[in-house]
């Protein structure tokens, strides 16, 4: 007999592209094993407000080639308080939810991790654009929002070289600047600003000018949304005007904003978020909970949750008063040595992009 009778799916945080994949994966698989499954709308306050439907073969039919969340999303501040989780375990005691699959961000995950905590057994698919789940190689929805921001700065070339002008493009990733740097190599561009590794203005503002003496007509610099100056205002705004007033070279300013989370997903994404939606449930049947998925060296895992919300921390700087006491030596060990295969992995990037941007 199937230690979960019945499991509930929620999306949390921001959508990627991929998201709808993943619940189809899950409610198609558990429905497969003879388990019930249940559709919480809203993310984490569709669980605090009761907001449960039940969901079918049928119901999630047609949803995999589809962007957004169909089972929608929202940030709830009211869970981060205990009041509201108590709320959230009631609704899971009401409906007879046994356990349940987040999907999203660093934001889900620790919510994720309040509910294991508390006794309601959790596992979490990785679901953010951004690429910033430390424990993970991959999170469903990159590969999307890296193909539709290549296929906007492609666009923007086209018009940079028609008018010798530069354009200076800021993108999303929040604190993490992988999608910036990874289409500035794929683009094209001749430079990359991320908040991860330290750049050289001046050097960037050199390498145009002198590009430019050289004959070259068009220009591309990427620039991730976390990097703002000193005083708070986003730095691809600031450069914009540098690069303008310091090398002669008329420059645009885009931000490609909110676009970049949308469209259909790509088989790369379809693809890893069946197989993370189909292992999740895998592991609910084995009886086992209170994991995150994820894709390391090219195979689908799963770590514990706690040590992945940690391990992220970890990498982010940004660990609390206590965070690391329930870990041994072995487990800090090996968040510190993640830690440096991340900033590695980006820091080889950024010099291939050095090294192709002439």
């Amino acid at each position: 007999m199937a230690k979960f009778r019945k499991i509930g799916i929620l999306t949390s945080g921001g959508d990627a592209p991929g998201m709808n994949a993943a619940v189809r994966a899950v409610a198609r698989k558990a429905l497969d094993e003879g388990v019930e499954v249940v559709g919480i709308l809203g993310g984490y306050s569709g669980l605090i407000k009761d907001n449960v439907i039940p969901l079918t073969p049928r119901s999630v039919s047609n949803i995999i080639s589809r962007g957004g969340t169909f089972l929608y999303s929202d940030r709830c501040l009211e869970f981060k308080t205990e009041e509201g989780m108590q709320k959230a375990i009631e609704t899971c005691k009401k409906h007879e939810i046994d356990a349940i699959v987040a999907c999203g961000g660093d934001g889900t995950f620790r919510g994720a991790t309040d509910l294991t905590n508390r006794g309601i057994p959790t596992v979490g698919v990785p679901c953010t654009i951004d690429n910033d789940i430390t424990a993970t190689d991959y999170t469903i929805g990159f590969d999307t929002a890296m193909n539709t921001t290549m296929h906007m700065i492609d666009c923007l070339r086209d018009t940079c070289v028609s008018h010798a002008r530069c354009n200076v493009v800021e993108v999303m990733g929040r604190d993490c600047g992988a999608i910036a740097l990874n289409t500035a190599l794929a683009s094209g561009a001749v430079a990359a600003v991320l908040p991860e590794l330290p750049f050289d203005e001046a050097e960037i503002l050199t390498r145009i000018k002198t590009l430019a003496a050289a004959g070259k007509r068009g220009f591309l610099v990427v620039v991730s949304e976390g990097v703002v100056t000193e005083d708070g205002k986003k730095y691809g705004e600031v450069l914009a005007k540098k690069i303008e007033a310091e090398t002669g070279v008329e420059t645009k300013f885009a931000r490609l904003a909110h676009v970049v989370r949308g469209g259909n997903p790509t088989l790369r994404d379809r693809f890893t978020a069946t197989e993370m939606g189909v292992h999740a449930v895998e592991l609910l049947m084995d009886g086992k909970s209170n994991l995150v998925i994820c894709e390391i060296d090219g195979k689908i895992t799963e770590l514990d949750i706690n040590y992945a919300l940690i391990a992220d921390r970890y990498y982010k700087k940004k660990l609390k008063p206590g965070d690391l006491d329930a870990f041994c030596a072995e487990d800090v060990a090996k968040m510190e040595a993640l830690a440096a295969k991340r900033h590695e992995e980006l820091s080889v990037i950024y010099q291939m992009l050095s090294e192709t941007s002439k």
